[in-house]
C-alpha cells in the first residue's frame, strides 16, 4: 500500500494531514497516533525537500498544501536549516497507549 487510508474519506484525510503537518511547522513537536505521525513524515519529507528547492515551481507545489505562517516558515526558515542535510528530518518517540480508546501515541520533533 502507498499510503494509509486512516479510517477516512480521501478529501478528510487530505485535510487532516494538512492539519497536522501546518502544526508540525509552526509548533515543532506534536503529539499523534502512530499511523498518523508515519503518514504525516511522508508528506513532511516530500514538502521540505520542495522547500529547499528555490524555484519557483517549488514554491507553488508547497502553496498546494501550505498557508500563512507555516509558509513563510517553510520557505524562509526551514528550507535554508535543511539545506546541506539528505534526509532524517524528523524524529519519532513512541509514547505508549492512549487510555480512552488503546491508540498508539507517538510525538513528532523536527531535528535541530
Amino acid at each position: 500500500m502507498k499510503f494509509r487510508k486512516l479510517s477516512r474519506k480521501p478529501a478528510l484525510r487530505r485535510a487532516v494531514l494538512k492539519l497536522l503537518v501546518r502544526d508540525l511547522i509552526l509548533k515543532e513537536k506534536i503529539e499523534t497516533t502512530e499511523k498518523k505521525g508515519k503518514e504525516l513524515v511522508k508528506l513532511f519529507n516530500f514538502l521540505i525537500e520542495r522547500a529547499k528547492k528555490e524555484k519557483e515551481s517549488q514554491r507553488r507545489t508547497l502553496l498546494k498544501y501550505l498557508s500563512g505562517p507555516a509558509l513563510t516558515k517553510m520557505i524562509y526558515e526551514l528550507g535554508p536549516r535543511y539545506k546541506e542535510r539528505k534526509g532524517g528530518y524528523l524524529r519519532i518517540i513512541k509514547l505508549g497507549h492512549r487510555l480512552s480508546d488503546g491508540a498508539r501515541l507517538c510525538q513528532i520533533e523536527l531535528i535541530k
